[in-house]
């Protein structure tokens, strides 16, 4: 009878070695947190019908503006549950006044929204260009490139201003505070946990 001799340190760093690639992705997917450190997810609010306001346009009144419809408000969550789902913590979530961007933002049901001016439109004039990109600007050098994400929920003209990008309805455009470069998430790119 023959005997053969076992190695099981040798077994075991093998299994360790083939094995290593999935454990360091599922603590990566576990601590998706800081994967976005630094950053601010610019985005534009979900889909409301239409291009621009109305002539009667009225910051403080819901019914003189262009508004979420059902599908815009589904979009919304979808994205919220999305963004939770690849455990995303955000330092804080900040919309422009317009109801189309505030119920986008409270939709998503991430925590607070704080209503920012720097996030407001400036297509056809209902906030004045300058002092709206200044604000943000100043906002944007305020925020530590240490600290977790900042979401913000505003405008196609705003987020393309910024970041020179132009997404859709619901789309994110991810901004590095500390280089300055931005570039557009994919969700479906998220992962889960």
């Amino acid at each position: 009878m023959v005997r053969t001799r076992r190695h099981p340190r040798r077994f075991w760093l093998i299994a360790l070695a083939l094995l290593w690639p999935l454990l360091t992705s599922l603590s990566a997917v576990a601590d998706n947190s800081d994967r976005f450190a630094g950053t601010v997810m610019f985005m534009r609010h979900a889909l409301a019908p239409g291009m621009g306001d109305p002539d009667n346009f009225s910051i403080n009144d819901c019914n003189t503006q262009r508004n979420l419809d059902d599908t815009g408000r589904a979009q919304a969550r979808v994205i919220g549950t999305k963004l939770a789902a690849a455990n995303i913590k955000f330092s804080a979530i900040y919309s422009s006044y317009w109801c189309r961007c505030l119920e986008t933002a409270q939709l998503l049901d991430l925590g607070a929204v704080t209503p920012f001016d720097g996030l407001n439109s400036f297509f056809q004039n209902h906030a004045p260009r300058d002092a709206t990109l200044a604000k943000l600007r100043q906002k944007l050098d305020n925020l530590l490139p240490s600290a977790p994400a900042s979401l913000m929920v505003t405008h196609a003209v705003t987020i393309r201003a910024i970041t020179g990008l132009s997404v859709a309805s619901g789309g994110v455009v991810i901004y590095d505070l500390k280089t300055g470069t931005a570039r557009e998430l994919a969700l479906s790119s998220l992962p889960t946990r």
